[in-house]
C-alpha cells in the first residue's frame, strides 16, 4: 500500500469527527446559547446542511479546472479549520460578558462569528468531499485494483467511524461546565474538539 494511504484514512476520519461533532450540538447551540426559538433554528440548520451538500459541485469545479485534487483539498481543509475555530470562538460566552452577568452583553456579535463559521466551515467539508475518495483512489496503480477495494472498504469504515464517535462524545463535552466570569454549558469544548481535530486532519 502507499503510505499517503494512511494518511487519507486518518484525515477522513478526523474531518467526519468534525463535522458531524460540530453538527450534533449545533441546534443546542442555536436555541440555547443564541437564544433562538425553534422554528429560526431549523431553518438556520437545515440552510448549512443545504450548503453543505451544495459545495461539493464547487470543489469537484475547483480541483478540475483549477487546482487540481491536492491542492483543492488542502486549501479548503484551510478554510475549514479556520470556520470550526471561528466556530468555537463565537461560542465562548465571556467574549461579550463585559458585565459578568452570565449571559453575553452583544449577542449579534455571536451570531455575526457563528455564521461566518458555518458558510467557512460549508464550503471546506463541501468543496474536499468530491476530492478524498478520488485522491486516494489514484494513489493506487492499475495492477492494484485488490488493494484499491480494500481501500475503499476502510475509507468508508473511517468515515462512518469519526461519525459515530463524534455524535456520542460532543454532546459529552457540551454538557461539562466552563467559563471565566460563570459557568456555563461547554460549547466552546463541544466546537474546540472538532476544530482541533481537523487541524490534525490538515496536518496529516
Amino acid at each position: 500500500y502507499p503510505l499517503s494511504i494512511f494518511f487519507i484514512v486518518i484525515n477522513e476520519f478526523c474531518e467526519r469527527f468534525s463535522y458531524y461533532g460540530m453538527r450534533a450540538v449545533l441546534v443546542l447551540y442555536f436555541k440555547y446559547f443564541l437564544q433562538w426559538d425553534d422554528n429560526l433554528s431549523t431553518a438556520i440548520y437545515h440552510t448549512f446542511v443545504a450548503l453543505c451538500y451544495l459545495t461539493p459541485i464547487l470543489g469537484a469545479l475547483i480541483a478540475d479546472s483549477w487546482l487540481g485534487k491536492f491542492k483543492t483539498i488542502v486549501s479548503l481543509s484551510i478554510v475549514y479549520t479556520i470556520g470550526q475555530a471561528v466556530m468555537s470562538v463565537s461560542s465562548i460566552n465571556d467574549l461579550t460578558d463585559h458585565n459578568q452577568d452570565g449571559s453575553p452583553d452583544n449577542v449579534s456579535v455571536h451570531i455575526a462569528l457563528s455564521m461566518i463559521g458555518l458558510i467557512l466551515i460549508a464550503l471546506g467539508t463541501g468543496g474536499i468531499k468530491p476530492c478524498v475518495s478520488a485522491f486516494g483512489g489514484d494513489q493506487f496503480d492499475d495492477d492494484q485494483e485488490k488493494q484499491r477495494t480494500r481501500f475503499f472498504s476502510i475509507f468508508y469504515l473511517s468515515i462512518n467511524a469519526g461519525s459515530l464517535l463524534s455524535t456520542i462524545i460532543t454532546p459529552i463535552l457540551r454538557a461539562q461546565e466552563c467559563g471565566i466570569h460563570s459557568k456555563q454549558r461547554c460549547y466552546p469544548l463541544a466546537f474546540g474538539v472538532p476544530a482541533a481535530l481537523m487541524a490534525v486532519a490538515l496536518g496529516k
